[in-house]
């Protein structure tokens, strides 16, 4: 069970990863060691499940963004060509789905030939596929990992009490 301190820990990561145990400390009304034991509390549990960059994908020379519908002939519920296509790199998502298709692919990809080679190079050799139908983006409005974390973590602070 997480209580409303820990949820105005969970908003305030979601913000700014590189936080300071300090400065969560200061924002939520704790000691820097009970703010401490919380966040690790909340690793442990596997609530907090890591920390990274995000990095500018076109900088990096990856601007292409598209989304790939995957078929496969596995059998309903099945999962390995799945983890075969989260290995493939280049890709960043990949969900089991309901419908006509077995997954939704997010890659990214220099442009247009590359993601062509990557479909025909990567996606094209696994054999359980059957068939991909591949959407490209045309620009981006929102993007995020970030979750909505419950209101009433907003703006409150804790009494220092676990």
């Amino acid at each position: 069970m997480m209580d409303k301190v820990d949820l105005h820990i969970l908003k305030l990561l979601q913000g700014n990863a590189r936080a300071s145990n300090a400065e969560i400390a200061r924002q939520i009304g704790l000691a820097p060691s009970a703010t401490l034991g919380r966040i690790r509390k909340l690793e442990l549990r596997g609530i907090i499940r890591g920390y990274e960059a995000r990095l500018d994908p076109a900088v990096l020379g990856l601007g292409l963004v598209a989304f790939v519908f995957v078929r496969s002939r596995e059998r309903a519920g099945g999962v390995k060509t799945g983890q075969r296509l989260a290995a493939i790199p280049g890709v960043q998502e990949v969900h089991h789905v309901a419908g006509e298709d077995c997954f939704l692919v997010k890659v990214r990809a220099a442009n247009t030939e590359a993601l062509g080679r990557l479909l025909r190079t990567r996606f094209g050799t696994l054999p359980q596929i059957i068939s991909t139908r591949t959407t490209i983006v045309l620009g981006t409005l929102k993007e995020t990992a970030s979750l909505p974390v419950p209101r009433e973590a907003e703006g409150k602070k804790g009494n220092g009490h676990a």
